[in-house]
């Protein structure tokens, strides 16, 4: 069993960047992929960034995040990052980091996840 743990969450204004880290404690994810999904006030969690976690690190992005936001893993740490610059209001959330399932190999589809952490709130104000 994979447990996730993110942190870097918080308030900045708007154009502001925050960087999210997520930790894998306890096991190795067992999966290939690793993910950042979040959650807007009233709205469901919808993915936002994919990595694969062998040696290409391909990743995939919502285009809603395309181009501001950027996805990178440090095996050697068992840790995924989300950097996050230019930020808008319409980024506020609840940020989670997601580990994929086994035997899942394209990191653009939010089913080819399976676990998630509890979260990081994040708020960007206008």
């Amino acid at each position: 069993q994979v447990q996730l743990v993110e942190s870097g969450g918080g308030s900045v204004q708007a154009g502001g960047s925050l960087r999210l880290s997520c930790v894998s404690v306890a096991y190795s994810p067992t999966g290939d992929c690793w993910g950042w999904f979040r959650q807007a006030p009233g709205k469901e969690r919808e993915w936002i960034a994919g990595i694969y976690n062998k040696a290409t690190g391909d990743t995939s992005y919502a285009e809603s995040v395309k181009g501001r936001f950027t996805i990178s893993r440090d095996n050697t740490k068992n840790t995924v990052y989300l950097q996050m610059n230019n930020l808008k209001p319409e980024d506020t959330g609840t940020y989670y980091c997601a580990a994929g399932k086994k035997y899942r190999w394209d990191c653009s589809r939010s089913d080819a996840f399976g676990t998630w952490g509890h979260g990081t709130l994040v708020t960007v104000s206008s």
